[in-house]
């Protein structure tokens, strides 16, 4: 049986620019190390503000092959430090074929980039400041255990996170651990009415299936407001007429700065809505944090505020695993002769 393993969350502020939000997230995961976590989580899609509250093309350009750029960057940190990182990005498949993508980054793997395995996101949503499905196409890799140094991992993605089906697959391959990276908050004009309530949910949902399936579960979200302001930097990315060129994109209005050509390092792409900061802004999300980690039981080990930057740690220890399954059998137990309708969209 594996050690117990420190892991950590990064719960961090994205900035506009993806260069300062790549080196933000390396320094953060260096500290954690520092502090003695072995296996670090970043919160989904770190490398940018959120910017799947718009549809715009330009955006594309936000998006990497694995490995990649941000890989090769990270492996080095994984190296020198000597852990496991768990890295949510954008991946470019293919031209035209994007995916919203998890990569597990472990020092002991001889894959390229120190990749021991990727995940890509099966549920993706389509919702108000959410519109995913213009970006991604649904992961094709199924729900996975992904081998590491501390043993088998699972890793779901924020809109994943709602589903009891993925954390029981993802459970049944063989993951004692869970981890989610996330990126969700409030709508500002929804907030006092339903803030409280939504964040209550979002939580239980994730402690149900520690208990559901005897996992620890370890969600990482991200803070502060965001409109989705996109600063691309080269050559620390895929420079804009790398990414471009061939595709017949002519850049939107969006892109371009004020003398009417692609900024020079890059693009620029301002979120939407009303930036100011004055009291009653509705436009724009106001991301949650609240990251925390439970344990098979469903209990809190450690959580995150609301409004800060923190670096969540706990200890994992998959002797607990073992208990919490033998009293609490629920594996053991299943009807699996009896499910088969669970394929169903809805039993008519």
């Amino acid at each position: 049986m594996p050690d117990p393993t420190r892991v950590a969350l990064i719960q961090m502020a994205c900035a506009p620019s993806t260069a300062e939000n790549l080196d933000h997230a390396a320094d953060l995961v260096r500290q954690a190390a520092r502090d003695g976590a072995q296996l670090i989580c970043l919160p989904e899609l770190f490398r940018s503000q959120y910017f799947c509250q718009r549809e715009d093309h330009a955006l594309f350009a936000l998006a990497e092959p694995i490995p990649g750029p941000s890989t090769a960057r990270l492996s080095a940190v994984v190296r020198e430090a000597k852990i496991t990182l768990i890295a949510s990005l954008f991946e470019r498949r293919a031209p035209g074929l994007y995916h919203n993508t998890v990569a597990v980054l472990d020092h002991d793997s001889a894959e390229p980039d120190n990749i021991s395995g990727i995940y890509r996101k099966m549920h993706i949503p389509d919702d108000p400041l959410f519109y995913e499905k213009f970006y991604f196409a649904p992961g094709d890799l199924g729900f996975r255990a992904i081998p590491t140094s501390h043993g088998p991992i699972g890793a779901l993605i924020c809109w994943d996170q709602w589903f009891p089906e993925a954390a029981r697959l993802t459970a049944l391959a063989g993951a004692q651990s869970i981890f989610i990276p996330t990126a969700i908050g409030w709508h500002p004009s929804e907030k006092s009415e339903f803030g409280a309530a939504q964040y209550s949910a979002w939580k239980a949902i994730q402690r149900s299936h520690a208990i559901a399936n005897g996992v620890f579960v370890c969600a990482v979200n991200r803070v502060g407001h965001e409109h989705g302001d996109v600063i691309l930097e080269s050559p620390e990315v895929l420079k804009e007429s790398d990414a471009l060129k061939g595709t017949g994109f002519s850049p939107s209005a969006s892109t371009l700065n004020k003398t009417g050509t692609l900024a020079p390092e890059g693009i620029s792409i301002p979120g939407p809505g009303d930036h100011s900061t004055a009291s009653g802004c509705n436009s724009g999300i106001d991301f949650w944090g609240g990251s925390f980690i439970a344990d098979p039981f469903g209990r809190i080990l450690a959580q995150a505020s609301h409004n800060q930057e923190e670096i969540v740690t706990a200890t994992l220890d998959p002797a607990l695993v073992e208990t919490t399954r033998q009293n609490w059998p629920f594996l053991r137990d299943r009807r699996i002769d009896a499910y088969s309708s669970i394929t169903n969209r809805f039993i008519d």
